[in-house]
């Protein structure tokens, strides 16, 4: 294969030696050259600011020119090349000026013969080649921190309405809905759960590609997340027609050490291409443990009755990027990433994986991974317990009494009236506080039993909640006043008292803290038993975090989680916001940061937070890993990853 030819760009005006210095090229065997010969000063400066040569040897005498002012000139308009000054006689002062202009060397023409210029050459040529690597590896990294900038833009717009998604989804879960969309709520929320896992999957394909990719390890249970991954899946499979059967061929491990999510991936990547590559049959998912090389492994087969893959296809399959699909079936798509990244992860987790497959009969993957020290584990068979991983509902108290719902949302008068109603007390409702006023003017004037307690929202149309208190205490109301309010700021129990209420319950209702207010109010008839211990403590400091947070969706089902934890929770959306109101106001236990805000970074913030607040603790909350290096640098208490959801905040708080 022949060299590629070295352009060189002579400018030289004496013909004689243009032929000289043509020669002596030519025997150079080092390189091949494509000399194009310039004799006009003028036109050399319009031939080199193209850019086009690889080297340029330039006379220093051009008539009534120089070659100094040819080679600033080059220079200056964009020449990058190296530029080899020639001159009749050797002269030190136009040496240095040569080099001080920018010419990588100086050689007088007598030398041309020797070796000097044969070394000249190649130094030139050499310098530049180095040149050119460094600019092509700062154009590399260049592209990598825009693709990094992109990612982690991607992943933070991505992640963030995912938040609002499983915690809204997480909320209904766990609230009285629960019961009419049990199973429409469980779909959401694992398709949100699998849709943050695609996603992190996506984003790990980085991170494999420069080896950062890192697991987060924990205890797991491995019979849920079985269940988790057969319900998921099921639907796909009984779209085609076919039976998915999951079996356990002995007792397996209840709790492994794994990484969740990429296990899950794992198995859902294996079983979602099986289902697409089987047009009739069964898939059958076995999982066993296996002494290997003294280690107890985790070891699944998922092996399905589908076309098969031709043995020369085979090793192809792990590598990103190649899709069976597009020879076997021209119906099947997708990125042709799963495998590979299958084989990246589980390579990471100790393990394998393997095929075996022939054409007609079906395949059969084969993956293992090393599940922690098991050897004390208890183990069990198989079960898939489809039972959510979610707190069981509250059983309710039973009470007697007389209630009054104000609201104007209709939706949270009937989901608080139902709570009450289910522990025995008669519920009223009213849309606004005019409405509940006139109910109780009517039940004094008529001298009935008026209510016990009225439950009554902050902030309605036509009379607000603050408003309406103060009135039914002029009245001459005896009962009890509840608020029902979102807004937990500092002073507004304080507040609320002064008005007439006589306790306040946060939004979104928990009803743990209502039958607890109901039994205290109307009397216990029977004990309430609950699966959710009651997160409030008599006398305990309530605790007060600051979160700082610019997507409106996401701040609020933050709060509304917290707020269900017992933990006051005020919103700013901002750097300039969260500093103005720790100025008025520092007593907070945390402070939540997004890692991006509109007017500048959370992490700075943190800084200033850790500078001028050194008693409140600071949690990052992150749509992507922050650099470990800075977390440590500012001392960062802990970092969240969203989507947040109550179990993460439950551990926060």
């Amino acid at each position: 294969m022949l060299a590629k030819a070295t352009k060189l760009l002579l400018v030289e005006d004496d013909e004689d030696d243009y032929i000289l210095t043509r020669d002596y090229l030519e025997q150079l065997s080092s390189h091949v050259f494509d000399i194009e010969w310039i004799s006009s000063p003028e036109q050399a400066i319009h031939v080199l600011s193209k850019n086009e040569h690889d080297i340029c040897l330039l006379d220093y005498r051009l008539g009534a020119s120089d070659g100094l002012s040819v080679l600033k000139k080059a220079i200056k308009n964009g020449f990058c090349g190296p530029i080899i000054m020639l001159t009749g006689q050797s002269n030190d002062a136009l040496d240095s000026a040569a080099l001080d202009a920018g010419a990588v060397d100086y050689l007088v023409k007598s030398e041309m013969s020797g070796s000097r210029f044969a070394r000249s050459i190649r130094y030139a040529l050499a310098r530049r080649d180095v040149e050119d690597e460094r600019v092509e590896r700062l154009k590399a990294e260049a592209e990598n921190r825009s693709k990094d900038r992109f990612l982690a833009h991607l992943s933070h717009e991505l992640r963030t309405p995912l938040s609002s998604i499983l915690g809204y989804t997480e909320l209904l879960m766990l609230s009285d809905f629960n019961k009419q969309a049990e199973n429409e709520l469980g779909v959401i929320y694992r398709n949100g759960k699998h849709l943050l896992s695609l996603l992190n999957d996506v984003l790990d394909l980085s991170k494999i590609a420069v080896d950062k990719l890192e697991l987060n390890l924990s205890d797991v249970n491995l019979d849920s997340l079985m269940a988790d991954v057969f319900t998921l899946m099921r639907v796909s499979a009984l779209d085609k027609g076919l039976s998915l059967r999951f079996e356990s061929l002995a007792p397996l491990p209840l709790v492994v050490n794994a990484d969740d999510t990429r296990l899950r991936q794992i198995l859902i990547n294996l079983i979602n291409n099986a289902i697409k590559f089987t047009e009739q049959g069964e898939i059958v998912v076995n999982a066993w443990t296996e002494m290997v090389v003294e280690r107890e492994m985790l070891f699944f087969s998922i092996k399905d009755s589908g076309v098969g893959i031709a043995p020369e296809k085979q090793a192809l399959i792990f590598k990103p990027f190649e899709q069976i699909a597009d020879v076997e079936s021209r119906s099947v798509g997708g990125a042709g990433l799963g495998l590979a990244i299958c084989s990246e992860l589980l390579s990471r987790m100790q393990g394998t994986i393997s095929l075996d497959s022939h054409e007609g009969e079906g395949s059969t993957f084969t993956i293992s991974l090393y599940p922690g020290n098991i050897k004390k584990v208890k183990r069990n068979l198989l079960k898939l317990d489809l039972t959510p991983n979610m707190q069981q509902k509250t059983t309710p108290c039973q009470v007697t009494g007389h209630v009054l719902v104000v609201d104007d949302l209709r939706d949270l008068r009937v989901l608080v009236g139902h709570l009450i109603s289910s522990a025995g007390a008669d519920v009223d409702y009213a849309d606004n506080g005019k409405q509940a006023l006139d109910k109780v003017k009517k039940q004094l004037t008529e001298r009935h039993a008026t209510y016990d307690i009225i439950f009554l929202d902050i902030h309605m149309p036509v009379m607000g909640g603050k408003e309406a208190a103060i009135e039914l205490r002029k009245l001459g109301f005896k009962g009890a006043i509840i608020a029902l309010t979102a807004a937990t700021m500092k002073g507004i129990r304080n507040e609320l008292t002064a008005l007439g209420f006589d306790d306040m319950i946060a939004k979104p209702v928990d009803s743990n803290l209502l039958y607890q207010c109901l039994e205290s109010r109307l009397g216990q008839k029977a004990q309430r038993i609950s699966s959710i211990p009651s997160t409030a403590k008599p006398n305990a400091k309530i605790k007060r975090f600051l979160l700082v947070e610019d997507d409106a969706d996401a701040a609020q089902i933050t709060q509304l989680l917290l707020e269900s934890l017992d933990v006051e929770t005020t919103i700013v959306t901002n750097v300039e916001a969260c500093c103005t109101m720790l100025k008025q106001d520092s007593d907070y236990d945390k402070v939540l940061l997004d890692m991006q805000l509109p007017d500048g970074s959370g992490l700075e913030l943190a800084g200033f937070i850790k500078e001028h607040y050194p008693s409140i603790k600071r949690v990052i909350i992150s749509g992507l890993e922050p650099d470990a290096v800075h977390i440590r640098q500012l001392e960062i208490d802990q970092v969240l990853l969203k989507p947040i959801n109550l179990a993460l905040l439950n551990e926060l708080v």
